[in-house]
């Protein structure tokens, strides 16, 4: 008998659930794409700050340093939301991202926005770390799944609006994107109403071991966080070094390149509606396959590219990895994880999907000084094609849960 804290049904059957549910929606929109926010920024931060030495890799790590810091901090959260309960966190973080996010708009040295964006890591490590076991502990089978796509739908919609937004407000100024992260502050009374705090009870009788991971599990989880790792070094590409790219075909408008990573959102949102069909038709791994294959495909298109409109296909069918494979390695995260460590579980994720946001740039950027940017695109895209074909290839003959 499941305990009754955790949901079964596959819709909300009340005004609280569907409050509940929408506010861990528009939670999710702050997460993923955070630090993509001020993408279109890069060019003129390097601008501003030409004077310093290795700008051009600094001014990156302005975008991925964030990264690097939820990567170190989500370990942690998954053990604090386990011990001390999911919503404490979640509302202190949502408040730290607000006033970390938007420290670009006063800091004017390089040291000092690559500090608040290192606080901006730790925040959104708290928030994904929460909201992901919060999914895992009101949602369970299908309607898991249908939900982890819907969230991840709602993160393609805050990509869009924040990437596209950030574009046009780099034209203004190269601060202006960062006063979209003020947008946080008002989820916060939401949050507070609207979203319980599970219940951290103990079954009695619990079978031995049952709320342990065994060899096997710890072996796929283990395989899952390596894969989200590599997975994200390809796909955080397009923010770090596609505004450089357009600006080296002659695109030099901020505005292009928030537009061309916001199209791949916009598709994005549409493959994460369909995820929970792909999740039933084609299996965990065939979703991988998919994932991969479309990824590497979107670089293997880039790569040729001439023309803005090439770019802009491009970057839709990324937009297909993107809505597919991130609540395929979320919703197998929590397949796998017993539910008294659905918060570690969550943290570890978090972390592995940010550590290959930070060292994208730190294997790319050799990479594009060696090949070009084309070169640097088409080798990815074959490395990443050839995993998906794999991961077709290990999918299961009935695909249910494989």
């Amino acid at each position: 008998m499941r305990p009754d804290h955790y949901a079964t049904a596959e819709v909300a059957r009340s005004p609280e659930e569907y409050r509940r549910n929408a506010t861990l929606l528009f939670v999710s929109t702050l997460t993923i794409m955070s630090g993509a926010t001020i993408s279109a920024s890069l060019p003129g931060i390097a601008a501003r700050f030409a004077e310093v030495e290795s700008v051009a890799l600094l001014s990156r790590l302005v975008l991925t340093l964030p990264a690097v810091f939820i990567a170190l901090f989500s370990p942690a959260a998954g053990f604090l939301v386990d011990r001390f309960g999911r919503k404490p966190l979640l509302l202190a973080s949502l408040a730290l991202f607000s006033v970390a996010g938007a420290s670009g708009l006063v800091l004017d040295t390089l040291p000092g926005l690559l500090a608040g964006r290192a606080v901006l890591g730790i925040a959104v490590g708290g928030i994904m770390t929460a909201t992901t076991a919060l999914v895992g502990d009101f949602f369970q089978g299908p309607a898991r799944d249908r939900y982890m796509g819907l969230q991840q739908a709602f993160v393609g919609i805050g990509g869009t609006i924040f990437l596209t937004g950030g574009g046009f407000l780099a034209e203004i100024h190269w601060r202006g994107p960062f006063l979209i992260y003020t947008a946080a502050i008002l989820l916060l009374p939401a949050a507070l109403a609207f979203l319980p705090e599970p219940q951290r009870v103990r079954r009695a009788g619990v079978v031995a071991g049952e709320e342990r991971l065994g060899g096997r599990k710890m072996a796929l989880l283990g395989l899952l966080f390596l894969a989200a790792a590599v997975n994200m070094i390809a796909f955080y590409m397009i923010p770090t070094q596609l505004p450089f790219f357009l600006e080296r075909l002659g695109f030099t408008a901020p505005s292009l390149a928030g537009a061309a990573i916001g199209a791949g959102q916009l598709v994005g949102v549409a493959s994460a509606l369909a995820f929970a069909p792909f999740r039933r038709r084609l299996g965990i791994m065939g979703v991988f396959g998919l994932g991969f294959a479309s990824a590497g495909l979107s670089f293997l298109l880039l790569s040729m590219v001439e023309s803005y409109a090439g770019v802009l296909l491009a970057m839709a069918v990324s937009g297909i990895c993107m809505g597919t494979i991130m609540p395929n390695f979320a919703a197998a995260a929590m397949l796998l994880a017993p539910p008294a460590l659905r918060g570690r579980v969550s943290g570890l994720l978090v972390s592995s999907i940010f550590a290959g946001q930070f060292l994208s740039p730190i294997v790319s950027q050799p990479l594009i000084g060696r090949f070009g940017y084309g070169g640097a695109y088409g080798l990815v895209g074959a490395v990443v094609l050839a995993i998906g074909l794999v991961a077709f290839a290990a999918r299961p003959a009935r695909s249910g849960d494989g």
